[in-house]
């Protein structure tokens, strides 16, 4: 209905564990129509933002990456090399030696000038390790998304920032997130795509993320739908902080 009444869809996503691609497998089998390049996700933000505006020269140019493999799969198609990740090398527990290597520099590769943290299925001691080792020697610290939580079979579980939280208590600093609401990501959505934001209206079932990053955005509405997180309970009360334009059970009352 929206796509024959002549409108621009954008799908944007803080979940980092998937690449644009992987969405559009997804999409296909729910029967949605979208193409890769209408997909705009926190790992695809982060690696654009990395290779076109941090644009970390040579030897400091390589990321390490506290995720899975929807990261390196978007840093790849930016060219940005990497290191972590997926890497079944570290899917391991901290040995005594490891507190040695990583201390004296030997386990850390010296081209590491970004650290990159999202969603890690996988995280463990030595990972979180390795990425404070490289802040303490100057890395700049990114973030895909920093999400308390991540909705899966119709309950909670722990968000990139739940997993990242040990990495940001140690180095004292926060990473610059570059998923919903962050605005580095709205801005680079928009250099992208080219719309016309008083026009333009963010859906999303989430009030701290997707609402509030059409309403810091300054775009033309903001619709929630209740078939995710947040419940109207939450943006009718009195004092409610982040209110949207309107509300709707599910996206498909659009269609009366």
């Amino acid at each position: 209905m929206l796509r024959k009444r002549g409108k621009q869809l954008v799908f944007v996503t803080n979940n980092s564990t998937k690449s644009r691609a992987d969405y559009k497998k997804k999409f296909d089998h729910l029967h949605i129509p979208c193409a890769v390049e209408e997909v705009f996700g926190s790992s695809y933000s982060a690696a654009v933002y990395i290779s076109r505006i941090l644009r970390p020269s040579p030897p400091k140019n390589k990321v390490f990456v506290l995720g899975e493999s929807g990261i390196e799969a978007e840093l790849e198609a930016e060219s940005v090399p990497y290191c972590g990740g997926s890497d079944p090398s570290l899917r391991r527990d901290m040995q005594p030696e490891d507190y040695t290597a990583i201390a004296d520099g030997s386990a850390l590769d010296p081209d590491v000038g970004v650290v990159l943290a999202g969603l890690d299925f996988h995280v463990n001691y030595l990972k979180l390790s390795l990425g404070l080792a490289y802040l303490r020697k100057g890395a700049t610290f990114l973030a895909t998304n920093v999400d308390s939580t991540l909705p899966s079979a119709k309950t909670l579980f722990p968000g990139a920032g739940s997993v990242m939280a040990p990495l940001v208590k140690a180095w004292g600093k926060e990473p610059l997130a570059l998923g919903k609401p962050s605005q580095a990501m709205m801005d680079a959505i928009e250099g992208k795509f080219q719309f016309d934001r008083k026009r333009t209206c963010m859906v999303g079932d989430r009030l701290n993320t997707d609402i509030q990053f059409g309403i810091e955005g300054k775009l033309g509405g903001t619709l929630a739908v209740l078939t995710g997180v947040s419940k109207k309970e939450e943006f009718l009360a009195e004092g409610a902080e982040v209110v949207p334009s309107a509300y709707v059970d599910k996206l498909g009352d659009l269609l009366g």
